[in-house]
């Protein structure tokens, strides 16, 4: 049976483009976001839900569970940035950075685990950014939710690790997706002049180390964080 991929966030961008990658390595792709998908394939089963919304995530798991026995991987990809000063962030802006970038990883890491226990395998992969270790200005509560996140792998790690699930961490760079569309070009290279290859992610930058988290040959890398571009 073809191994299967749990993908958050496919709508458009980073997760989109993952979720056709996975299909065409020959994995069956369930993704999830809070619109329609574009994706078209025999392969591809698609959840309209918010992954913050416990209820939805609990019934999408187990439906998944139910139908195809087995989860070999998770990518929690789904998050959202807000470029603020902290006196200019709302207190329901710093509600939805805590949703889409944190709760939603807790409640499919928790939700998906589950399954992958049984098994006695499972690689989940949690997606942070360069902007937890730069400290990035005008980011303050979007890099304490995806500083949240990494700690949040290790310790999952930890506790997963007796089940025989890894649980690793990507930071990402600037990509270009429409995340970023918005942010002056002024502020993205100053950010990229921050790392020790100052250049933009490209997708299959991020695949390829997503490719080596899940392969079955690395069972003994968990609880590991690594950064596209390098710190300065």
């Amino acid at each position: 049976m073809n191994k299967l991929i749990i993908i958050t966030g496919t709508s458009r961008g980073i997760g989109k483009n993952l979720a056709q990658s996975y299909l065409d390595d020959g994995y069956i792709v369930v993704g999830c976001s809070r619109s329609k998908t574009s994706i078209i394939h025999t392969n591809y089963l698609h959840y309209c839900i918010d992954a913050s919304d416990e209820k939805s995530v609990i019934n999408m798991v187990r439906e998944i569970g139910r139908k195809f026995g087995k989860i070999d991987a998770l990518i929690n990809n789904v998050g959202t940035a807000s470029l603020n000063h902290i006196l200019t962030t709302t207190a329901d802006s710093a509600d939805n950075l805590y949703k889409t970038n944190f709760k939603s990883t807790f409640l499919f890491t928790k939700e998906v685990a589950r399954i992958m226990a049984k098994a006695k395998s499972g690689s989940i992969i949690n997606i942070s950014s360069i902007a937890v270790p730069l400290n990035l200005e005008g980011e303050a509560i979007y890099a304490s939710m995806k500083a949240a996140v990494e700690s949040f792998t290790k310790i999952s790690a930890k506790e997963l690790g007796v089940f025989g699930i890894r649980v690793n961490l990507l930071g990402i760079t600037p990509t270009k997706t429409n995340l970023i569309k918005t942010l002056p070009k002024a502020k993205i290279d100053s950010l990229l002049s921050r790392q020790i290859i100052p250049k933009m992610s490209e997708f299959s930058d991020i695949k390829s180390v997503i490719d080596f988290y899940i392969d079955d040959k690395n069972r003994l890398i968990t609880a590991q964080s690594l950064y596209l571009g390098g710190i300065n």
